[in-house]
């Protein structure tokens, strides 16, 4: 059901997060080790975005094959350095297109976004919180899948003035409450703040020199990844963790 990951921090290449380290993404996509809730590989596409300077859109490579099998990416990957990356690579949930529109993370409005796992019920059990947006907006969702939707219901609440740590609780929670047993593990980065969610999958947090990972599966061995537990939130900077419930992180009724 996906594997994601998101980094703040001193400039890195992409390649330390998708192919350099022991555990890098080309690794989760064909052998994770955390897979929870169906599936075997991450093989229906991929995504990783980047921001090149502050105040400036996020700049994005999403492709709707294996990750491992892109032979253009290693050379780009290895060229190119950033202070802040969200990548994930893709286990479809049957019935949902195979595309690249359909792949995390998804952009917009300084922000990037990715979602690990499945709306149960999908697109019934959604009907009620989709019809709060406008109809043009659902009518252009990237995708018709349902981390597309959850994107825009995010994003709405964004451009509202809701504080990212709020808005990505008070979602999972409206979603839970439609769908009860969906799995949801959210991940949201503007360049500065990472906001994760844990519900039903794996999601670990680790302290760099000066930076921050948030990631589905530890990248290697090392004793300082630290499990993030289920029902949590997560804020990252580069010098601050902080890991809440998510029912007490949300906007208040």
């Amino acid at each position: 059901m996906c594997r994601h990951l998101a980094y703040l921090g001193p400039a890195a290449t992409l390649a330390s997060w998708l192919y350099d380290a022991p555990h890098a993404l080309v690794h989760q996509a064909a052998a994770p080790r955390e897979m929870r809730g169906g599936g075997t590989i991450n093989a229906d596409g991929f995504g990783v975005g980047w921001f090149v300077a502050p105040g400036k859109e996020p700049v994005r490579y999403r492709r709707d094959k294996p990750l491992w099998s892109d032979v253009d990416l290693p050379g780009l990957a290895a060229a190119t350095t950033a202070r802040a990356v969200v990548a994930a690579v893709r286990s479809a949930t049957v019935g949902m297109p195979v595309t690249e529109a359909a792949c995390a993370p998804f952009a917009g409005d300084g922000w990037l976004f990715s979602h690990n796992g499945r709306v149960v019920g999908w697109p019934e059990s959604l009907a009620t919180l989709a019809a709060e947006l406008p109809v043009t907006q659902v009518m252009t969702m990237p995708a018709p899948t349902d981390s597309a939707l959850l994107w825009a219901l995010l994003r709405a609440r964004l451009a509202a003035g809701s504080a990212p740590a709020a808005a990505v609780a008070t979602i999972v929670s409206e979603v839970l409450d439609a769908a009860p047993g969906s799995r949801l593990n959210l991940l949201l980065n503007d360049g500065e703040t990472i906001v994760a969610t844990t519900v039903t999958h794996s999601l670990w947090v680790r302290r760099l020199d000066g930076g921050v990972v948030v990631c589905s599966e530890p990248l290697d061995e090392g004793p300082q990844w630290r499990p993030v537990p289920a029902g949590a939130l997560v804020t990252a900077t580069p010098d601050r963790v902080e890991i809440t419930d998510i029912e007490a992180a949300q906007v208040p009724g």
